[in-house]
C-alpha cells in the first residue's frame, strides 16, 4: 500500500510517499480501508520534533473508512462496518490502518464518513473543551481564538448552540465574514487589532471568563490579559510557536487566574468516554447544530501541500488527505 512517513524531522519536505506492506491486524485490532484522513495541526508538531516520535515513522492521527478486517477477540466490530478514530497510533497518512478497535468509533449512517474524518478529532477536541474542561453555559461570554479554523469553527457553533456570547478571533476579514456567519458575536482581527483591549471593551472591562487559545507564543499575553477575575485561559494548541512558561504569581496578580493545558487523549482515555465525546459529536452534526466544512482537500501524493497550506494559515475548516 501506499503511505507518507519521515525519515527525519522538519519542514514539510521531509515527507516521503513510500510502498509498505498492506498491515494485518493483531489480536484486538481492526484493519480499516481508509476513505479520507484527516489533517491535523498535531500531525505538524510530530513531523517538526515539537511532540517527539520514535524515527522513521507515518504521520497522521484520524481517518474513516470501513472495517477490512478485524484480529482475534474483537466484537465491537465486523467486517464492512462503517468507523472514525482520532486518537492514533501515528500512521494514518496510508491507504490501510491498523487500529486498536476500543480507539475506534462506529458512524452512524447519517454522517458521511468524510464528514466523520474532518470532524471526529476536532469535534472531540470541541466538545471537551466546551462540555467538560470548562463547562460553558448560556449566557457567558468566551474567546475563542482561531476561529476559522477547523476546530474554531466547530466550536463556535456549538458554544452558539449552547447560548453562550463569542468573542472570535481570526487573522483576515475574509476569515471574520466566516465566523459571523456561523454565529459568532463579536470578531477580533488579532494581527490588526490589540485583543485584550477589544475583549475589555466588548465587555465593559470585566474580561471573559473562559479563553480557548489554540495559537500559542503569538496570542498568549493577549489572552491572559482578557481574562475576567478567577478566569481560565485553556491553551490547547502551538499555531504560532509553543506558548511561553509563566511564572504562577502572575496568576495571582493578574486576578487568581487559572492556566489549564489539556489534551483530547486524557479527556477520551477509556472506550466509555471516547464513545461518549464521540456520541455528542454526532448528535450535533446529525440535528443540523454544527455544520462541518471540508476547506480543502489533497490527494495523499500531496500531503507536503496540505502541510503548507496548514501552517501558512491558508486553510479554513478542515482539511483532509484522499487516498
Amino acid at each position: 500500500m501506499r503511505a507518507v512517513q519521515i525519515e527525519t524531522t522538519g519542514g514539510p519536505d521531509v515527507l516521503t510517499m513510500v510502498d509498505l506492506p498492506k498491515p494485518t491486524p493483531k489480536p484486538g485490532e481492526i484493519l480499516v480501508a481508509q476513505t479520507a484522513i484527516g489533517v491535523n495541526f498535531i500531525d505538524t508538531y510530530h513531523r517538526t520534533g515539537l511532540y517527539p516520535i520514535r524515527l522513521p515513522s507515518g504521520l497522521g492521527m484520524e481517518g474513516a473508512g470501513t472495517v477490512e478486517a478485524v484480529g482475534d477477540g474483537v466484537t465491537r466490530f465486523k467486517a464492512g462496518d462503517r468507523v472514525a478514530y482520532a486518537s492514533g497510533p501515528i500512521g494514518a497518512y496510508a491507504a490501510f490502518h491498523v487500529v486498536n478497535a476500543e480507539r475506534a468509533v462506529m458512524v452512524p449512517d447519517e454522517v458521511d464518513l468524510t464528514i466523520a474524518a474532518a470532524a471526529l478529532l476536532k469535534g472531540m477536541t470541541a466538545e471537551f473543551l466546551l462540555r467538560r474542561c470548562y463547562p460553558l453555559k448560556a449566557g457567558q461570554v468566551a474567546l475563542i481564538h482561531a476561529a476559522a479554523g477547523g476546530v474554531g469553527q466547530i466550536m463556535v457553533q456549538w458554544a452558539k448552540a449552547i447560548g453562550a456570547d463569542v468573542i472570535a478571533t481570526v487573522g483576515s476579514e475574509a476569515k471574520a465574514e466566516l465566523v459571523r456567519s456561523l454565529g459568532a458575536d463579536h470578531v477580533i482581527l488579532y494581527d490588526a487589532q490589540d485583543v485584550a483591549a477589544e475583549v475589555r471593551r466588548i465587555t465593559n472591562g470585566i474580561g471573559v471568563p473562559v479563553a480557548y487559545d489554540s495559537v500559542g507564543a503569538s496570542t498568549f499575553e493577549g489572552t491572559l490579559a482578557s481574562l475576567a477575575r478567577r478566569g481560565l485561559f485553556v491553551s490547547y494548541g502551538n499555531a504560532s510557536g509553543p506558548a511561553p512558561a509563566v511564572e504562577p504569581g502572575r496568576l495571582s496578580r493578574m486576578g487568581s487566574l487559572y492556566l489549564t493545558r489539556p489534551t483530547l487523549f486524557d479527556y477520551v482515555a477509556t472506550t466509555a468516554d471516547l464513545d461518549d465525546s464521540a456520541g455528542a459529536l454526532f448528535h450535533m452534526i446529525k440535528c443540523g447544530k454544527v455544520q462541518i466544512e471540508i476547506g480543502q482537500t489533497f490527494s495523499l501524493d500531496d500531503a507536503r501541500l496540505a502541510h503548507e497550506a496548514l501552517e501558512s494559515r491558508q486553510t479554513t475548516g478542515s482539511t483532509l488527505l484522499l487516498p
